[in-house]
């Protein structure tokens, strides 16, 4: 399924009823949807569904977490790294420093880092959210242009501050 959104195209992805990819396009498809196959079976179509509400409801700034089932594939370290960013409120930021500290293991910032950019539940699962230790706005799968949107959406919606990043 392909999502407009205001960070661009997003082409979502599910199987066995959780949505398991959220890939950000550059340039909207052209050929056939792709994903119409996975709209055939129904606890996709219905996963897929959902998705796009809830979607709506956090561009619209009325929703601050998802609740539809999401499964991505990944080491035990990296579903350790992932559940942990679900664990950032909205709104706030942390450094890798302090994601590499929630999982239990300082010593681990690169392969946090590398957990973090191999999310594939952009958004959803808020890798955005993890910026350097200097608050500056570090490497995105998106772009760091989307980074900032995101980031200056929720704290808009979050904390009423217009712009977090000048």
């Amino acid at each position: 399924m392909y999502y407009q959104s205001p960070v661009g195209t997003l082409k979502i992805k599910a199987h066995q009823g959780c949505i398991n990819e959220i890939i950000f396009v550059d340039e909207p498809a052209t050929e056939p949807n792709s994903a119409d196959e996975e709209i055939t079976d129904q606890g996709n179509a219905n996963v897929l569904t959902e998705c796009g509400k809830q979607l709506d409801e956090y561009f619209s700034g009325k929703r601050k977490t998802f609740d539809f089932p999401v499964k991505q594939q990944g080491t035990l370290f990296q579903e350790k790294v992932w559940n942990e960013l679900m664990n950032i409120p909205y709104g706030k930021t942390i450094s890798y420093r302090q994601l590499s500290e929630m999982i239990g293991n300082v010593k681990s910032i690169r392969a946090v880092g590398t957990a973090n950019g191999r999310n594939n539940l952009p958004i959803v699962v808020p890798c955005h959210r993890v910026i350097g230790s200097d608050g500056s706005l570090t490497g995105y799968g998106g772009g760091l242009w989307r980074k900032k949107w995101l980031l200056e959406h929720e704290d808009k919606f979050g904390n009423g501050v217009v712009s977090l990043f000048g």
